[in-house]
């Protein structure tokens, strides 16, 4: 009768059919499975201490070599679920283990894992998802921000590099994020720099909490830029940023600045109604669809007439006063100008790094928003975006004897 109370325990009997709990079965299952594995794992330990000992607990032989002195507990992640290991301390051998070898490498690739679900954009509370279906245990929000700063210094390494070689084209931008302060929140600015090199593959150049999108912030960036190696910039790509362009000069006076050009007709369109932008959108694409910087510039001031009889005056005088920013790009090889007008290459990036640090919210401070940045920017290295050639450089090396030769003459 004992066997039949016991098994009515995960069943129950309707119309002579046996009906199964599932879920009880399963979970019974798993309980004696994993209390199985938790003894023969133990049994192991004991059996690895008798041999270092050379003898069991409590024998006395002439062979013996130590003797034991209690246990200590710890938890090991198996297939059947968390086990309980007990394991041996010896007087004065050190007991070392396959078992605890194998669990500490395990520990490690977890933690490898962990780290990269959560730099290649998983959230928290699916990575805890996540770690909760592979090994049967959940791992805490706290224990994922543990397992991030401890690739701190790996990041921190990386973005004090050396920058090796020249980087003809260099593309810059900021991105805002939020962060608390004093129960505030408030924002927090964080500067991007990605190159192309000489061999025409793309790089993360560089990476740095900025208080703000300022004169000084930029001085800062691009003394941290020179001073790790960059060399041979001919072209920065960026937003009109006042404190950025007046700061080329002082650290690339041979760079020429590249101002984006989708930016700036976002910028003249915003001075336009609704009902005439799309006309006005068709006539700014048509200045940088020349074939020169002398015809783009006769094209603009076409442009900038018939805005004036549109009665579109403040869009006019802004096509007038800055449409030579947005052409330094003409004076590079033709088969370059669609890559380097535009900041697109570090606006995608920027998106990605958006759709990250939206997961976050409000960053503590800006050290942790600058490290998550780098670390999402670090990740983006290693993919295919750096290993694919960009841009055919021998284009500008044959293109600049030529550049000069015109500047000469």
């Amino acid at each position: 009768m004992e066997s039949v109370t016991n098994f009515s325990d995960q069943g129950s009997f309707s119309g002579g059919v046996v009906r199964i709990d599932e879920g009880k079965l399963r979970g019974h299952v798993d309980q004696v499975v994993r209390a199985s594995v938790e003894e023969t794992l133990n049994n192991l330990l004991e059996a690895e201490a008798d041999q270092l000992c050379h003898a069991k607990r409590y024998e006395r032989t002439p062979d013996r070599v130590d003797t034991r002195a209690g246990s200590y507990e710890r938890q090991l992640h198996t297939k059947a679920g968390e086990v309980t290991l007990k394991v041996p301390r010896l007087r004065t051998l050190a007991f070392e283990t396959q078992i605890i070898e194998r669990y500490q490498r395990r520990e490690s690739s977890v933690e490898e894992a962990l780290v990269e679900m959560y730099l290649a954009g998983v959230s928290v509370r699916r990575v805890e998802d996540i770690t909760e279906a592979l090994w049967g245990t959940r791992v805490s929000p706290s224990t994922v921000s543990e397992l991030n700063q401890k690739i701190a210094g790996t990041i921190e390494a990386w973005r004090n590099r050396p920058i090796e070689g020249s980087h003809p084209y260099v593309f810059l931008d900021g991105i805002w994020l939020k962060r608390s302060w004093g129960g505030e929140v408030k924002n927090v600015a964080v500067l991007v720099a990605i190159g192309v090199n000489e061999d025409g593959h793309r790089e993360i150049l560089g990476v740095c909490e900025g208080t703000k999108e300022d004169k000084e912030s930029w001085r800062s960036f691009l003394r941290h830029l020179k001073g790790r190696g960059l060399k041979g910039v001919q072209l920065i790509t960026s937003d009109k940023s006042l404190g950025l362009v007046e700061s080329i000069p002082e650290f690339y006076p041979e760079a020429s600045w590249q101002r984006c050009m989708v930016h700036w007709q976002r910028n003249v369109l915003s001075d336009v109604p609704r009902s005439k932008s799309r006309e006005v959108a068709a006539m700014l694409k048509a200045i940088h669809a020349q074939e020169d910087k002398a015809a783009a510039l006769a094209k603009g001031r076409d442009v900038v007439e018939k805005l004036r009889m549109m009665k579109l005056a403040k869009a006019a005088n802004l096509v007038a006063e800055s449409l030579d920013e947005t052409l330094s790009y003409m004076k590079f090889p033709e088969e370059h100008w669609r890559r380097i007008r535009t900041n697109n290459p570090l606006e995608r990036i920027m998106k990605e790094i958006r759709r990250r640090t939206r997961v976050v919210g409000a960053f503590p401070d800006g050290s942790s928003a600058m490290l998550l940045v780098a670390a999402r920017l670090r990740h983006i290295a290693g993919t295919k975006w750096g290993t694919r050639r960009y841009l055919d450089m021998t284009k500008l090396r044959e293109h600049l004897p030529v550049a000069e030769e015109l500047s000469v003459g």
